[in-house]
């Protein structure tokens, strides 16, 4: 008769081989989890995965006691486009230029790969990886193309060359003035410019600002591109709204400093009457 407890079963052999014979491999392996497999460890690994590159928390902007933009709310993980479509004067710059830092924020916050970023503080902004393309392209007009890039070059961003192939049109102009070169060339540039910073977030205001329509329609692809290679979170303020929706992942619509519709690209693409609706308010007209 066994001497063990009654509350205590017997030791069972396992496939013949006795309990005092298992090694410690192999309890290991017995006792090993799969986290893949395991429903209370795979929804973190999910999280994690998908942990936002840009988060905008109820953004409030404005101009001192003069509220522009309200409650706004943005989540976009690596290689996301996000078009923010909206009239005239709905707020779209001043969306970014507070995000951007260069105007202080009345309310809400603004992170970057789960970091706060300080208020007001565009350096601190552009060190934590947002880079901002303004609507004036802010160039080195006296410089010329490739001492732009060389001056704006952080490490880890791309070199000229690889600037260059992202814009070949630029190739040979590298030595004009930047002043001297077109419109399109100029916005190729200041984009170009922003990618040699390494950026995370990369806002672009009005990139076909002054620009003829065929010109846009060879700029905004490189916006696809630009996320797909380089996992940057791209925020696309833009009027030609179905070039937009094309490159875009998500879409936010602003009208008179509220969102009105935040959907999938594709969604607003394939519904126009949502968008506007959005504009006009009232009922949906079809398109």
């Amino acid at each position: 008769m066994s001497n063990l407890p009654e509350d205590r079963p017997e030791p069972v052999e396992l496939d013949g081989v006795a309990p005092s014979e298992v090694s410690a491999e192999h309890a290991a392996v017995d006792l090993s989890v799969d986290p893949a497999l395991d429903p209370a460890l795979g929804p973190a690994v999910d999280r994690a995965a998908e942990t936002p590159v840009l988060e905008v928390r109820g953004l409030t902007a404005g101009y001192g006691a003069v509220t522009v933009v309200r409650d706004v709310d943005v989540r976009l993980t690596a290689g996301k486009v996000l078009a923010v479509l909206g009239p005239n004067g709905a707020g779209k710059t001043t969306l970014l230029s507070t995000m951007a830092g260069l105007l202080p924020r009345i309310g809400g916050e603004v992170l970057v790969e789960g970091k706060a970023l300080p208020n007001a503080r565009p350096g601190a902004a552009n060190r934590s990886g947002l880079v901002l393309v303004s609507d004036d392209r802010a160039l080195f007009t006296r410089l010329t193309i490739r001492e732009n890039l060389q001056v704006a070059h952080r490490p880890g961003g791309l070199d000229v060359d690889g600037a260059m192939d992202m814009f070949p049109a630029l190739k040979k102009r590298l030595k004009v003035a930047a002043g001297a070169v077109s419109g399109g060339e100029q916005q190729m540039l200041a984009v170009a410019r922003a990618l040699v910073q390494r950026p995370k977030v990369l806002l672009i205001d009005e990139m076909s600002m002054g620009l003829a329509p065929v010109i846009v329609e060879e700029l905004l692809p490189v916006v696809r591109r630009i996320a797909d290679e380089t996992g940057a979170v791209i925020v696309l303020v833009e009027q030609h709204v179905h070039l937009a929706l094309e490159v875009a992942d998500e879409a936010l619509v602003i009208v008179h400093g509220d969102v009105r519709l935040a959907t999938a690209a594709g969604e607003l693409a394939a519904h126009p009457e949502l968008l506007q609706t959005a504009y006009l308010g009232g009922e949906a007209v079809s398109a």
